[in-house]
């Protein structure tokens, strides 16, 4: 949905044109907005792309008004540009912002295969000649994990996993300490059988013959 209207501005006036994003593009996500605006941005003209800009989660054009045919030309662009940009990939730092998750989650989870790739992507960084490759995700499979609270589960599943690596941890600890102590009093006394360490009676058991 868009409009376009000529806003005053002292004696310098403007050509303005908004462009609401639907909740299935933003996800709620300011993040991703501010994604959404980059990807635009870069799809017009460089001499053009600063004239685009969010404000209170909306995209606005603002233009000189002698500059009314490639404000048209831009607008143009822009309004084929947000045909299915619900469509665009999410990139790592919108997921987490979206589900509220930390780095180290997402890579967790995307590691597990709980958080499902819709693939890679590289881009270079600004300035710079290196390129970087990070994953991409689904919207809509994103859109669906926000719905049904997935991230509550999963952050339960770790704690009850991290639980139960504590709790094997302690064990083996324990048993660690065992064995040293069964280690010592072997080196104490090199003549005595482990299997007959600690049981009542053996002495007397062994002078009944049974053994012979």
């Amino acid at each position: 949905m868009s409009n376009s209207k000529t806003k005053l501005k002292s004696d310098d006036p403007e050509l303005i044109k908004e462009w609401s994003l639907p909740v299935e593009a933003t996800l709620g996500s300011a993040v991703r907005v501010k994604g959404i605006l980059q990807e635009i941005r870069s799809r017009l003209p460089p001499a053009v792309r600063k004239s685009l800009d969010m404000q209170s989660g909306e995209l606005v054009l603002v233009m000189p008004e002698t500059s009314k045919t490639a404000f048209r030309v831009t607008s143009s662009i822009i309004s084929d540009s947000l045909q299915g940009i619900a469509d665009l990939p999410i990139i790592p730092r919108e997921i987490e912002d979206i589900l509220g998750i930390t780095a180290s989650q997402r890579k967790r989870w995307l590691e597990d295969g709980r958080l499902p790739s819709a693939g890679t992507r590289t881009v270079r960084l600004q300035g710079r000649a290196r390129r970087i490759t990070f994953h991409v995700f689904d919207p809509r499979v994103v859109e669906d994990l926000l719905d049904r609270g997935a991230v509550d589960e999963w952050r339960e599943e770790d704690a009850a996993a991290k639980a139960e690596n504590r709790r094997r941890a302690a064990y083996q600890a324990k048993l660690t300490r065992t064995l040293k102590k069964q280690e010592k009093r072997k080196q104490a006394d090199p003549d005595t059988d482990d299997a007959v360490i600690g049981l009542n009676g053996w002495d007397e058991f062994g002078s009944t013959g049974l053994l012979r």
